[in-house]
């Protein structure tokens, strides 16, 4: 899997914060599998889980345009 800007994101907070995946998975009520997975890129997510993890650093998940539009 390739590594995402959230995958790479994700994991920067964590170790930021100083938590381990277990932790992390502790602290914002997901399972430890979906935080390996995001953290490896995992394309496929629920993006209600992903906002539930990115809560606790008071981020959140948004849509943004893939090309500027001239």
């Amino acid at each position: 899997m390739e590594r995402t800007q959230l995958s790479l994101t994700v994991k920067n907070l964590r170790k930021e914060y100083g938590l381990t995946q277990e932790e992390l998975a502790m602290k914002s009520g997901v399972g430890l599998n979906f935080i390996r997975d995001l953290e490896q890129g995992k394309p496929t997510l629920r993006m209600d889980k992903v906002n539930q993890l990115l809560d606790l650093f008071n981020y959140t998940l948004v849509a943004t345009p893939k090309y500027q539009s001239i």
